[in-house]
């Protein structure tokens, strides 16, 4: 693992060797806008990659982090900006990883042509899990600056299928259909708990109105709304509980108490934040996200038994981690691997 201060530079900073190295043949320089070839994966992490079930996706939440150089990215990109834009291919190619997890959607619905930009760059069979943009899924805007006027008021628009299928359903099925295992509806804590039975309404509509050829899965940041009555919802409508790992949430091992199997074809864990903790506070302790810092035997533990609930069930697991919940998702979902394989 690279310690912090000592991560490999991506974006061509090397340091020089101190002497000359033997002399050798000079490659061919990469035409104007390619890129250098991705280097050929690690041999031991193609191995254990050959022994996961087949019936798991490993992956993280978003891919645009230098810290991970060295294990992740070993290829030269010239500046950030072209390592946002053209990262995704080498992420695609690592061993471990045959999801991800397409965050920037819940900020704002992706260009057509980025998302065709995103197909590009990955393999056949590759399959990611992407949020559905906050003006859908937020039940009242929180008190925050960026929301101006609108803080604290009700959303008009959640759940609204229409503009869903127009803005979100439709674009996604021209330029990323292919590459899309689910849609992840992350309903953000509210201020005020909301009626619960005009809640399971909104939701029911909203699944009789949108397009049933994908997959939904509802994530709530709220423990009060994960209850029986909606899980079943869920079950009627072919869709499924995300099982996440949220400061505010129960573990996965209660959460399993309250909604029972996994359903439908799809199960999704969103490893995102250990319990009580805080987004900055960690986000501080874990930059640059190159190396654990604070392993959870008990969320890996919890993964575990879902994978073997969802083989038993005849689902295929996504589990997407994200950096902050240990302090390096690359090196989360290897120890995961590693448990997996044995």
């Amino acid at each position: 693992m690279h310690r912090k201060g000592t991560q490999l530079d991506l974006f061509g900073g090397e340091t020089p060797p101190p002497s000359p190295p033997p002399p050798r043949p000079i490659a061919p320089r990469p035409r104007r806008g390619e890129l250098d070839p991705i280097p050929a994966p690690d041999p031991t992490l193609v191995a254990l990659a050959s022994r996961l079930p087949r019936h798991v996706r490993l992956g993280t939440s978003s891919w645009t982090f230098p810290g991970w150089a060295g294990h992740v990215y070993r290829r030269r990109y010239p500046n950030e900006r072209v390592f946002t834009q053209r990262s995704l291919e080498e992420y695609a190619q690592f061993p471990l990883f045959r999801t991800v997890g397409i965050d920037r959607s819940f900020w704002a619905p992706i260009p057509e042509h980025e998302l065709e930009a995103y197909a590009a760059q990955l393999p056949d069979g590759f399959r990611c899990a992407m949020k559905v943009w906050e003006e859908i899924t937020t039940v009242s805007y929180p008190s925050h600056p960026r929301y101006g006027a609108r803080a604290g008021q009700l959303n008009p628009h959640f759940l609204d299928a229409r503009v869903f299928r127009e803005l979100i359903a439709e674009p996604v099925a021209r330029a990323f259909g292919r590459h899309l295992g689910a849609f992840v509806l992350e309903i953000p804590p509210p201020p005020k708990l909301p009626h619960r039975p005009t809640f399971e309404r909104q939701l029911a509509r909203f699944f009789e109105e949108v397009p049933r050829h994908f997959h939904y899965a509802v994530e709530l940041r709220d423990k009060r709304l994960l209850t029986r009555r909606h899980v079943e919802l869920l079950r009627a409508h072919g869709a499924s509980h995300v099982w996440n790992h949220w400061s505010r949430m129960p573990p996965i091992s209660m959460q399993r108490e309250i909604a029972g199997a996994p359903l439908g074809p799809i199960a999704i864990a969103r490893l995102m934040l250990p319990q009580d903790a805080q987004y900055e506070a960690q986000k501080a302790a874990m930059e640059p996200f190159d190396t654990l810092v604070a392993p959870d035997p008990e969320m890996r533990a919890d993964v575990i038994r879902l994978a073997r609930e969802c083989e038993d069930a005849g689902a295929e697991l996504y589990v997407i981690v994200n950096n902050k919940v240990e302090g390096s998702s690359p090196w989360t979902v290897r120890a995961l691997a590693e448990r997996l394989a044995r």
